[in-house]
C-alpha cells in the first residue's frame, strides 16, 4: 500500500474515530485494520503511529487549530471530515516532520474527495498559517 492510500485510510480512522468517542485507541484501530483487510505492515505501523500519535497530542493540535481559524469560529463549528483531515495534516508536519508541501498536497486532495466545496481552500488555508508559524516558512 502507497504513502497517500495509507494516509487516506488513516484520515478515514480519524474520522471515524471522532463520531464513536471510543476511548480504546488500539481496539479501534485494530478493528479498522481487520475491516478494511490491511495485510502490509508498513501501512499498519503508519496508520497505528497517526492514530496514537494525534491522540496524545489532541490538545496541542486543537489548540493549533483554534489558534488558526478566524476569530469568531470555534473547533466544533468545523465539520468532522475537515477536522480529521487538519488534525491528520498538522500532525504530520509538526510532529512526524514531513515535508510540509507534500502533506499539505496530500490532505487538500483528500479534502476535494470528502469533504464540501470550501473544505480544500479552508484546510489549505489553516495548514498554510499553521506552517508560516511553526516552521518559519513562505508557503
Amino acid at each position: 500500500m502507497n504513502r497517500s492510500k495509507t494516509r487516506e485510510e488513516s484520515f478515514k480512522l480519524l474520522y471515524s474515530m471522532q463520531i464513536s468517542k471510543s476511548s480504546d485507541l488500539d481496539e479501534q484501530v485494530q478493528m479498522f485494520i481487520e475491516a478494511e483487510e490491511i495485510k502490509d505492515n508498513d501501512a499498519i505501523e503508519y496508520i497505528t503511529d497517526i492514530i496514537k500519535g494525534v491522540a496524545s497530542n489532541e490538545k496541542d493540535i486543537e489548540s493549533k487549530i483554534t489558534e488558526n481559524i478566524k476569530k469568531d469560529w470555534t473547533i466544533s463549528r468545523i465539520s468532522k471530515i475537515d477536522l480529521a483531515l487538519l488534525k491528520l495534516g498538522i500532525y504530520e508536519i509538526l510532529y512526524s516532520k514531513l515535508p510540509y508541501k507534500v502533506v499539505i498536497n496530500e490532505v487538500v486532495e483528500l479534502a476535494k474527495n470528502y469533504g464540501d466545496d470550501s473544505s480544500k481552500s479552508f484546510i489549505n488555508g489553516v495548514l498554510a498559517s499553521i506552517v508560516k508559524k511553526y516552521l518559519q516558512e513562505e508557503v
